[in-house]
């Protein structure tokens, strides 16, 4: 089964559109999954019809028409991996620790907010990702989002995907 995960898009806003390489995965892939922050509605009714399957949250940025739509964390399990999605897990320091104790039955966490890519595996095996924004790099050097798999209970195959700043979005 194949992942697409993003965050932070921001649309409309600092993000104009997603770029053509997102729209890619999202065609081929069997789940998308959002981590929040899409400020607009449009995005979400998109995606919702043009994935396979949407695991999505609301962000700090989300007003009320995302918020009655979408949970503040969403929890899946996709050919045997137990996947959380949040927003916002704090500071860096100390991230591993907090979010093992805040989800202890669960294998992956994706998360945003930061708009830094982040991948670690906390002391009890959590897996903790974080794609990135495909349309608002902040201080990053590229526009990033992620790919993964799973099967049989395992997450393989993550990968951390860049756009050059350069690029529409």
């Amino acid at each position: 089964m194949d992942l697409l995960l993003i965050s932070d898009t921001h649309m409309p806003g600092r993000g104009r559109r997603l770029p053509d390489e997102v729209w890619r995965a999202v065609e081929t892939v069997d789940v998308v999954v959002h981590a929040g922050d899409w400020v607009g509605v449009e995005l979400l009714d998109e995606l919702e019809s043009r994935a396979n399957r949407l695991v999505a949250v609301f962000g700090n940025n989300d007003g009320p028409q995302l918020r009655a739509r979408l949970p503040e964390v969403a929890r899946v399990e996709l050919d045997g991996v137990r996947l959380a999605v949040v927003h916002e897990t704090g500071q860096a320091a100390g991230r591993e620790r907090r979010c093992a104790a805040r989800y202890p039955d669960t294998d992956v966490l994706v998360f945003g907010h930061s708009h830094i890519p982040w991948d670690s595996v906390a002391d009890n095996g959590l897996r903790l990702l974080n794609p990135g924004s495909p349309t608002d790099r902040r201080r990053q050097p590229t526009h990033t989002w992620m790919t993964a798999r799973v099967s049989s209970g395992r997450l393989l195959d993550v990968e951390l995907h860049h756009l050059e700043a350069t690029a529409p979005g």
